[in-house]
């Protein structure tokens, strides 16, 4: 660590206490990746990191949210977790087709894009208050996925890596909310944890839809987005997550793993 960077985790440590808060018991890898989301702008760092204590107090008391309270989204038997790559990442692999949005959600239809897209940003919030169930979910899947790196305790900068397989999927399979909840959780409560995000068998009319979902990202987790198309980007996808880690159908040498089916130490 670098003279800049001891300054700026005491600036942070300063900043949050006269917030009212504490961080003790929290490496300096922890905190750094809140510097890091914050372009090392040590108050908005600080403020960030207070929002996150208090979000992941309320959010998940036990440290952990058990497979029970998110039984229904795991009986659709879409998300995967795989071994690390050679860098340590855990590898979540989410089949888009087995998922569909709830009832009570706005669902996509073939209508024209700009009267879709009016109807989602006038009449549709993106509320995380909407949706508890599928939030628990998402913080389900992340918390275990990250987990599932820990060699015996939390160093602080664990990453994962993310594969959305597109393949097969239909409108009722799009919920444009979810996925901007799942990245905008990403951004706001687990700064610096994605490595990369891989998308696959995107079909043509999802372009869009995934135009409308950048809107509300941040630049930086953009950055990480990987929308694979052609050989040339598969052979690259292959080789950076490593064929010992990916299922067969993804050119890979190992079998796919249900979320559930993983054990881990929180």
């Amino acid at each position: 660590m670098d003279t800049n960077q001891e300054i700026a985790l005491t600036q942070l440590r300063k900043s949050v206490e006269k917030l009212g808060s504490s961080t003790d018991s929290y490496g300096e890898k922890t905190l750094m990746r809140f510097l890091i989301a914050r372009s090392m702008d040590s108050e908005k760092a600080a403020k960030m990191f207070v929002q996150w204590k208090k979000w992941r107090a309320e959010m998940v008391p036990l440290g952990y949210i058990p497979d029970c309270e998110a039984a229904d989204e795991l009986a659709a038997e879409k998300v995967y977790l795989q071994e690390m790559t050679k860098n340590g990442h855990p590898v979540m692999i989410v089949k888009v087709n087995k998922h569909f949005a709830s009832k009570d959600q706005l669902q996509f239809k073939r209508e024209p894009w700009s009267n879709w897209m009016l109807m989602i940003t006038v009449n549709d919030k993106v509320s995380i208050d909407t949706f508890a169930s599928y939030a628990e979910f998402v913080v389900h899947l992340l918390d275990k996925t990250i987990a599932s790196s820990f060699k015996g305790r939390e160093i602080g900068n664990e990453k994962l890596i993310g594969i959305l397989d597109l393949q097969n999927i239909t409108y009722s399979n799009v919920d444009a909310r979810g996925l901007i909840t799942g990245f905008q959780f990403l951004q706001a409560y687990y700064p610096e944890r994605l490595a990369t995000c891989y998308l696959l068998n995107m079909p043509q009319f999802f372009v869009t839809v995934w135009r409308f979902v950048c809107r509300f990202l941040e630049k930086t987790t953009q950055e990480k987005i990987r929308i694979v198309t052609n050989e040339e980007q598969k052979e690259e996808f292959i080789r950076e997550v490593g064929e010992d880690v990916l299922p067969e159908e993804y050119g890979g040498r190992a079998k796919l793993v249900l979320l559930q089916d993983v054990a881990v130490n929180y």
